[in-house]
């Protein structure tokens, strides 16, 4: 797409006001990675949403919500924030916006919103992911990034998730 589609994107702290949304989101975020990890929804229809209550009520965990033209696209859960490494622990974008340039705008802007050490995991088997997380890494890191493959604690039977490790700098929107 040639317009700008990334101008009215706005990404900010989720409020508890906003959780109603970010929970919708989480399903729809578990839905899609259903089709790589082969998870059913529970009994109720839902997925495992531990980390929904993780991120707004533990101590080191942010969540972020992606909107466009003030309406949910996508959300970020961010953990480690009181600790020597930070760590992306959930992304998404609704995918009637994505392929616009939202999720690598969105990505730079809550990475840049906490400067230092980041980790970032995926599993190999989302094509989408495991292109996404390496443009994402060298935008904000250059060469200067690794990736490793570790085992998904708990769940031998899985296949090691991808994890992405990088540096990034201190910027003007730091701890918005």
């Amino acid at each position: 797409m040639t317009e700008n589609t990334t101008a009215d994107l706005a990404v900010r702290p989720a409020t508890l006001d906003d959780r109603p949304a970010v929970e919708r989101l989480w399903l729809m975020f578990r839905h899609d990675l259903s089709e790589h990890q082969g998870v059913l929804p529970a009994a109720d229809g839902t997925f495992r949403s531990e980390w929904v209550t993780s991120a707004f009520t533990r101590p080191g965990w942010a969540p972020y919500l992606l909107t466009r033209d003030d309406r949910p696209a996508g959300l970020a859960f961010v953990r480690g924030l009181d600790g020597p490494v930070h760590v992306l622990n959930s992304f998404f974008v609704v995918r009637g916006a994505r392929r616009r340039g939202i999720g690598l705008r969105a990505a730079r802007e809550v990475l840049t919103r906490h400067p230092g050490r980041w980790e970032i995991a995926f599993q190999e088997d989302n094509p989408a992911a495991a292109r996404f997380w390496p443009r994402v890494a060298t935008d904000l890191a250059g060469d200067a990034w690794t990736r490793e493959p570790r085992p998904v604690p708990g769940r031998p039977e899985l296949p090691p998730d991808v994890w992405i490790s990088l540096t990034v700098p201190a910027g003007p929107d730091a701890d918005l």
